[in-house]
């Protein structure tokens, strides 16, 4: 199980870039290693070891093929300051698609285990849930004006936030963050603006890494939403469970997306949580389901 985005955080001056988590040692055609950098953090971001999966399983296919699925099972907390080894193996490489397994190591355990699915792309039937009526990200206030007369605990996750994941954003309608500040119930769903505020390379590996590394933002925390919770609050124990990611159509991610979140399910201590990616055209890009931990803790 690994942490979602909302715990204790370090100094922004030792926060790694978006691009850095990115970046892995090949060490052969199917084994990887990252070079962690120097912070402080108790567990690492579930986002981040499904992206570097994500971006291991790409480098294995060949080019023809991309990405149209994955799916993460998170078995153990991360430890941010340690090298993770992601070991990838051939399941079938057939004449339209590819599969492949990727184990995240480390310490000798697998921290989380990924199934990817590639497909050669070709012509078919088409079409998509529609981008959601609101406002364009440039007809709204940076969140920063957006949490200006916020609880100063909630400017400061904010800020923390964005610099952590090296992103910017936008909120179409009050977060239920901030309503629940109040002791207020809303339901469950959320949307976000996002975008990166690093440079990335443009190859389409890294393009879906960072989509993957995004999918995670902010997720579990609609769950919350009809029982007035806060997850930096306290008193809560939650983390991520497993993850899935339909990939449907590439995307930059120093442009505008829209991810928009809900819950349809939580009991028995989990929570179900689904997400949908949209361009500023109204490009269905991916589409997220995840299921994490989330209960009062005891």
């Amino acid at each position: 199980m690994l942490r979602t985005d909302h715990e204790a955080s370090a100094p922004h001056e030792a926060l790694p870039r978006l691009s850095t988590l990115l970046e892995m040692e090949q060490l052969d055609s199917m084994n990887f290693r990252t070079r962690p950098p120097a912070r402080e953090e108790a567990r690492t971001f579930g986002g981040e070891v499904f992206a570097q999966a994500v971006v291991a399983s790409c480098r294995t296919v060949p080019a023809d093929r991309a990405i149209h699925s994955a799916h993460g099972h998170f078995l153990r907390a991360g430890d941010p300051a340690a090298p993770v080894h992601y070991r990838a193996a051939v399941v079938r490489d057939g004449r339209s698609f590819s599969v492949r397994t990727v184990e995240a190591v480390q310490h000798g355990r697998t921290v989380l285990l990924l199934t990817a699915s590639f497909h050669v792309p070709e012509p078919g039937f088409s079409h998509q849930a529609l981008l959601p009526d609101g406002p364009a990200p440039e007809q709204l206030p940076s969140a920063r004006s957006a949490f200006a007369a916020s609880h100063p605990v909630d400017r400061a996750w904010l800020e923390d936030l964005q610099q952590r994941r090296s992103l910017e954003f936008r909120f179409p309608e009050e977060l239920p963050r901030l309503a629940a500040r109040r002791g207020e119930r809303r339901s469950p769903r959320q949307h976000v603006w996002l975008r990166t505020t690093d440079t990335l390379a443009q190859d389409r590996v890294t393009q879906t890494g960072a989509l993957a590394y995004v999918s995670d933002a902010l997720l579990l925390s609609t769950a919350l939403a009809p029982h007035s919770g806060i997850m930096t609050e306290g008193g809560l124990s939650f983390a991520s469970l497993d993850h899935t990611m339909w990939f449907h159509a590439p995307h930059r991610l120093d442009e505008w997306l829209l991810y928009e979140q809900e819950s349809d399910w939580a009991g028995g201590g989990r929570a179900l949580c689904q997400g949908r990616m949209y361009d500023l055209e109204g490009r269905l890009l991916a589409t997220v389901a995840q299921e994490g931990l989330l209960r009062p803790s005891t």
